[in-house]
């Protein structure tokens, strides 16, 4: 019986069972492909989505207005408001303290300060904003100090807000001892150890008084310890008086514009710093206060500018006042000044009733609303800065809202140089926190994309010459029996944890390198000059010796002459050190460059990343090399060129596109690179370019802030902007890699 033999793979099942594997098959890498397209847009919006808010237009929209509330009891000294924006106060110029509901006027509770009732109130002041601390001067030269509070209960679970009157220092007035005139200026400055109050009297004497706080050994009860002066200074023309939070610093305003500034530390005897002019020639100053922290001063003039003073260091090194920068607010006279509580903004009042809403660091004049057509009488801005109440000369009371979450941000602040307050010029700089509740955040992005690109730079001088080098000699000199022990090793470097390296990088690296900093500076020099004197001394070595050699096993008698050359930079470091650099480099160079050296710096940095980086570069460039048609290798030799002129001329063309794209890789990784960044440096934010300095990278730096960030934040969304920085960048170059790619593609096809 013949045999029968069956041609599975001619049969109809069979081509029908494959051409669903393939449509399988293709279908499948389509939606792997498409998933990661998609996996890359809904990264980059959702980073987009988190970031936006940071750049939306600040909006102010109209509550009520209502007749101002108590009108018998007197003109408004001061208005002010609770944080949760349910009850107002209006301090009256006959001794009441009016507290009513915003949001309909309402009457609330009506209490009379305790002023001795045969004196007459002559002032009137605010202290810090936060504490609600207000003093009255009397006409007998005294001063009453109160404090507006609010207690916070819920009965049956609804909020109730509670107001009072307390009397941090008693009810009894405050004898400033020093005059017995009429206070018609004051200013205080009140917490929980001392008080500082200054007066200008009727006979215009300028009267400083300071109260310390005595606790007894024995009871509970505490005691004033005062001490009053007079400054040596004519107050004839004195409008405003302003004294720091810290109890330090005086400041003494004139309508003309003249400020006297005055050290105050030294409470028995102040001391003038600076007279100086804050407005300009035929101006008058109209309003001046404080900018949340104290250390700057809002000047609002006639001509409708806001300029800001802060108090910097002179070339001596003293404390003074400088104009750091201006905001044309209006075309009309500035009436009114109310500093944010929590935040570098502020508000401001003309005399036709348009309000404004500025932020001192990021300059950006956040909202422009015309309230009224009638001048101020007082502004109020709420704890949150999220409400104020403008009262009108029409005895009206005008209570908007604000939605202003981010005012801080702006392109300048992200990008540009800022002059923060304190510093003695502009500069970029990242410190998004402190322990103290007046500090600014300083969030420029520059820095942090500095100290990336330093980073990748250092690690890509590291890893670009002996990847490369090393992939040219493996994939086109070395024998295959070695490379098929080389390239592996070497490609397993890549699998090693960045942490890991980042470990040994900062505790064992870093401080290797700072004991052995010459010797690792020689290296440089003496490994080059051992390996051309070996290579130069081979030649004349007989014929024997070279024959027992193997082709392509060169490299294996280079590494005894590496390591010893090595050896012998390191036994040289203390000779180095002590015949050129007076036995201390790091000394040296700081001395005679101005050159720093932290222990974790970018040298660290480079040669740790340097190490994650080459294995990456190296397995591509070298599979890119070895995958060069050998025709074109063996016909170039045949030509009669030499194996490094093929190299140079045919290999490193045709494999160009593929070296090209692993650079591009590893200097993406080198950007994206984490954890070797936060343990081998100090993660500070400066701009140098020294290799003896560290940096702060956007990957670090997301990496060690986002955790403690509150969500929604400022911080938390200028955070995922550096992260979407990052993405854009990297995205960026490797589309810019590619095209390059392409091109190096066609160009050398055709070879």
């Amino acid at each position: 019986m013949p045999e029968t033999h069956i041609n599975f793979t001619t049969s109809p099942y069979y081509q029908r069972w494959r051409r669903i594997k393939d449509e399988i098959a293709e279908y499948s890498v389509i939606a792997g492909g498409l998933g990661v397209i998609g996996a890359i847009v809904l990264i980059f919006f959702y980073l987009l989505y988190v970031v936006f808010p940071l750049f939306l237009a600040a909006e102010a929209h109209s509550i009520t207005r209502y007749n101002v509330p108590a009108q018998q009891s007197g003109k408004t000294l001061l208005l002010a408001n609770e944080e949760q924006n349910e009850v107002g106060v209006r301090f009256t110029d006959q001794g009441f303290a009016i507290f009513f509901a915003i949001e309909t006027g309402k009457i609330i509770h009506r209490q009379k300060i305790a002023l001795p009732e045969k004196h007459k109130l002559t002032s009137f002041t605010q202290g810090n904003p936060a504490s609600g601390i207000v003093a009255y001067g009397l006409d007998n030269g005294q001063v009453v100090v109160a404090k507006h509070e609010y207690k916070i209960t819920y009965p049956n679970d609804v909020r109730l807000i509670t107001p009072t009157i307390s009397y941090p220092l008693g009810k009894s007035p405050l004898n400033l001892k020093a005059t017995d005139q009429a206070i018609t200026q004051l200013a205080i400055k009140v917490d929980e150890e001392q008080t500082s109050i200054v007066a200008k009297t009727a006979d215009n004497h300028i009267v400083f008084s300071h109260f310390k706080k005595q606790e007894s050994l024995f009871d509970e009860e505490s005691s004033l310890e005062q001490t009053s002066t007079l400054l040596d200074i004519s107050a004839t023309e004195i409008s405003d008086i302003l004294v720091d939070k810290e109890h330090r610093n005086l400041y003494l305003a004139s309508s003309s514009g003249r400020l006297s500034f005055f050290d105050i530390s030294k409470k028995t005897k102040p001391m003038i710093r600076q007279h100086l002019n804050v407005v300009e020639a035929g101006l008058k100053l109209t309003k001046i206060t404080f900018l949340n922290g104290d250390l700057s001063l809002l000047v609002g003039d006639s001509s409708g500018t806001v300029s800001q003073w802060s108090m910097v260091r002179d070339e001596q090194g003293r404390p003074a006042l400088k104009n750091i920068r201006q905001f044309k607010v209006s075309e009309n006279p500035i009436t009114q000044i109310k500093a944010e509580e929590r935040r570098k903004g502020f508000v401001t009042v003309d005399t036709t009733g348009s309000v404004g809403v500025y932020h001192s660091t990021s300059e950006r004049e956040l909202i422009k609303k015309q309230v009224s057509n009638q001048s101020a009488v007082a502004l109020s801005l709420s704890p949150r800065a999220n409400h104020f109440m403008l009262e009108t000369t029409d005895k009206q009371l005008h209570v908007w809202s604000l939605e202003n979450e981010h005012p801080e941000v702006s392109l300048r602040s992200l990008w540009q140089e800022v002059w923060y307050e304190s510093y003695s010029k502009a500069d970029y700089v990242w410190q998004s926190s402190s322990a103290s509740n007046d500090f600014e955040p300083k969030m420029s992005l520059t820095p942090l994309v500095f100290g990336t690109l330093k980073a990748s730079f250092y690690t890509m001088l590291v890893a670009i010459p002996l990847s490369l080098m090393g992939a040219i000699y493996t994939a086109y000199f070395m024998a295959p029996s070695l490379r098929g022990y080389v390239k592996p090793s070497i490609e397993m470097m890549g699998a090693l944890p960045t942490v890991i390296l980042g470990f040994l990088a900062g505790l064992w690296l870093a401080p290797l390198i700072e004991i052995y900093l010459a010797g690792i500076l020689s290296l440089l020099i003496i490994v080059p000059i051992a390996v051309m004197l070996f290579a130069y001394s081979w030649q004349y070595l007989p014929k024997k010796i070279h024959q027992k050699i193997p082709e392509g096993w060169d490299a294996l008698i280079l590494l005894p002459v590496i390591l010893l050359a090595s050896w012998f930079a390191f036994t040289l470091n203390t000779p180095i050190e002590s015949l050129f650099f007076e036995g201390d480099l790091q000394a040296w160079l700081n001395k005679e460059f101005g050159i720093s050296y932290d222990q974790r710096n970018s040298l660290v940095v480079g040669i740790a990343m340097g190490i994650a980086v080459i294995p990456t570069i190296f397995s591509i460039t070298e599979d890119a090399i070895f995958s060069v048609p050998k025709h074109l290798t063996i016909g170039s030799l045949a030509l009669g060129a030499t194996p490094w002129q093929t190299m140079t001329k045919v290999v490193l063309l045709t494999a160009s596109p593929g070296i090209f794209s692993a650079i591009m890789i590893g200097f993406g990784r080198a950007v994206g690179e984490t954890m070797i960044v936060l343990m081998a440096t100090g993660n500070t934010p400066v701009m140098d370019l020294s290799v003896f300095e560290g940096m702060r990278t956007l990957s670090a730096n997301i990496a060690v802030e986002m955790p403690e960030s509150e969500v929604d934040s400022t911080h938390y969304r200028v955070l995922f902007l550096a992260a979407l920085v990052l993405f854009l960048f990297t995205f960026v170059f490797n589309t810019l890699a590619e095209i390059i790619r392409q091109r190096l593609r066609e160009k050398y096809s055709s070879l």
